[in-house]
């Protein structure tokens, strides 16, 4: 494939400095209610990053042609096949953030170091393997924007192309979301959550790997927010062609969902924001 250099999104964001190299340990989350108008209406794409080198460019060049107000954080956790030199290649953008994990610790928590570099009125998770399509940024954000709804999940098609045994998985999934939550939804394992940030922000999450999606799920429905549905594109991809979710984390999943249903709300909300748990070995970040 054709490659070309990234192209700078208007809106969120002026410029970008590179901070060189140094060891940066954590930052501070920002305080939700100070949204300015700077950035309302901007998304904070969070892209956490393992391994990826094959398709690292081609995701950023979707994200950034994606007709949204946004800002893009990637969050290596611990590549060791290059997507870490790639990254830094990668020529500055005014709206592109990138921050190295010094090690591998799974998802969740490259999503939880992602939020504390997050400026947007919204938060939009997005897998780095090419199954969804930033194209359907638009209608993830709508019901968002027009104030129908604080949080919306993307609905991937109800067929088995993606294999019967994730098919199936996600099914489980989501029955047991609704028999525990009354949620109501389609499609509890989904990439696509968009959130706004100062709700997310009340979260004190404990996720490392897959199992944010049920963490936010459970706890979101727990303080009785609807969570409104839009149907997405879907492109599945294989174990062989380099699908990390294992066995293992469908069972994480399941009892993370139990878990929560019982689990005070005490223990999991939180007034203020907090500083990420996980070393982060390199930086660089758009100016503020």
């Amino acid at each position: 494939m054709q490659t070309r250099p990234l192209l700078a999104a208007p809106g969120c964001l002026a410029r970008n400095e590179s901070k060189g190299m140094p060891s940066v340990q954590t930052v501070p989350m920002l305080d939700p209610a100070a949204t300015s108008d700077r950035w309302q209406g901007c998304v904070s794409v969070i892209v956490p990053v393992y391994n990826e080198i094959a398709h690292l460019e081609e995701l950023l060049q979707a994200i950034q042609a994606s007709p949204v107000k946004k800002e893009i954080i990637v969050v290596d956790d611990g590549s060791t096949d290059g997507t870490r030199e790639k990254l830094q290649s990668l020529p500055a953008t005014s709206n592109v953030a990138v921050v190295f994990h010094e090690r591998n610790h799974g998802k969740g928590a490259a999503i939880r170091t992602a939020l504390t570099y997050a400026r947007g009125e919204y938060i939009l998770i997005q897998d780095s393997d090419l199954e969804y399509d930033p194209q359907d940024y638009p209608k993830l954000l709508r019901p968002l924007a027009e104030g129908r709804a604080n949080v919306v999940y993307g609905v991937r098609p109800d067929r088995p192309e993606r294999g019967w045994r994730f098919f199936l998985g996600a099914k489980l999934l989501t029955h047991l979301t609704n028999l525990l939550y009354g949620a109501g939804i389609h499609d509890e394992a989904t990439c696509y959550k968009v959130v706004r940030r100062t709700l997310l922000a009340q979260l004190y999450l404990q996720c490392r790997r897959f199992e944010f999606c049920p963490e936010v799920t459970a706890k979101l429905s727990r303080m009785g927010e609807r969570i409104a549905e839009v149907p997405i594109s879907y492109n599945p991809r294989s174990k062989v062609e380099g699908k990390k979710i294992r066995h293992s984390d469908g069972w994480l999943a399941i009892w993370t969902l139990i878990r929560y249903r019982f689990v005070p709300r005490r223990r999991w909300l939180r007034a203020g924001g907090s500083q990420s748990p996980f070393a982060v070995s390199f930086s660089r970040t758009p100016s503020h």
